[in-house]
Order: structure tokens, then C-alpha cells, then sequence
């Protein structure tokens, strides 16, 4: 299991700090999802969003450690922290687990998506989890070439075309987890 926090440099030369979620966190999930664009929020949560409701935001800044893991990559802007991205992971029938991931627009092409996805796989893996699964929109091309990289298979959903289910097996380091 990966060592939290921990500090990592992304191909585009700028740190974040990856690190569990914590309630301290509400106001900056707030501001997070505030700067999200209209597109990338429609992307993470598949529905046109202004607000975050409150059950998510509680949801999100208190898992259950027993059922849910949720990372965030944070670090400072404008002289406080921010967080910069965040991905979770739920409990699902059997030993499977649905993630979900969301990167800040100005973040995207800077590799955060991929050690965000990393860290969670490996976090999933330590915790006996065989296999690790989720909704990605059909136009969402990066998330699914992202997810291609990583070792996921990619299938339609037969019950809304306009999704597709990716799914790893958890059972061996996914591919490019070194990197």
C-alpha cells in the first residue's frame, strides 16, 4: 500500500501532495468544484451540475473507511491550499470496486489523472479488492484512453449507449504502474 501523503512531480514539472480526504476539506471541494468547467463536471458526475449537494460533499470529505477511499492531489495556490484533483473508490457487490475520477481543467495533459489512478489502484489492491470498475462517458476519450493505459478493458453499457463500463482486474500490478 502506498505511503500517504506523498509528494509526487507530474511530467508538466509542477507537485502536488496525494493524500486521504478529510472533513477539514469541505471548503476546498467547494472551491474545486466552483472552477470545474461545465463540461468536466458533466464528465465526473453525468448530469449538468451548478452545485455540489450537500449529502456528496459530506459523502465525499467523510468516507467510510470500511466501504470508500477517496485521495486528493492538493498543494498551494494564491498562498493557501487547494486541492487540484480527487478520486474515490466504493465498495460494490462481491470484491469489486466503481471509481470515479476528477482532475481541475488547467491540470489536464499533466499526468495527475494517472498517478491519481495509480495510487488508487494500489490502494484497492492492498485492500483485497479483485477487481476495479467504472462509467466513463463514450466522448470522454482522455479518461478512456487513461483508462486503456492502465490495464482497464472498455465495453458499452447495454443499458445507455452513451456510457461504457471499464473494468481491471486487480489481481496483478496494472500495466505501467511503475511509471
Amino acid at each position: 500500500m502506498p505511503a500517504l501523503p506523498m509528494r509526487v512531480m507530474l511530467r508538466d514539472g509542477r507537485e502536488v501532495v496525494l493524500r486521504e480526504i478529510c472533513g477539514a476539506d469541505k471548503a476546498a471541494v467547494l472551491d474545486a468544484f466552483h472552477h470545474l468547467s461545465a463540461e468536466s463536471r458533466h464528465s465526473r458526475f453525468m448530469a449538468a451540475m451548478r452545485e455540489l449537494p450537500e449529502d456528496l460533499l459530506e459523502s465525499t470529505t467523510h468516507p467510510l473507511p470500511a466501504r470508500e477511499f477517496v485521495l486528493v492531489a492538493a498543494g498551494s495556490e494564491d498562498g493557501h491550499e487547494a486541492l487540484f484533483g480527487g478520486a474515490r473508490f466504493v465498495r460494490q457487490a462481491g470484491h469489486a470496486c466503481e471509481f470515479a475520477v476528477t482532475v481541475a481543467d488547467n491540470w489536464h495533459g499533466s499526468g495527475l489523472g494517472r498517478q491519481l489512478m495509480q495510487v488508487l489502484l494500489e490502494v484497492a489492491r492492498a485492500r483485497g479488492y479483485r477487481q476495479m470498475m467504472g462509467y466513463v462517458l463514450a466522448s470522454n476519450t482522455s479518461m478512456r484512453a487513461l483508462a486503456h493505459r492502465l490495464g482497464f478493458a472498455d465495453e458499452a453499457c447495454p443499458q445507455d449507449p452513451t456510457l461504457r463500463i471499464v473494468t481491471c482486474p486487480l489481481a496483478e500490478p496494472a500495466p505501467g504502474a511503475a511509471s
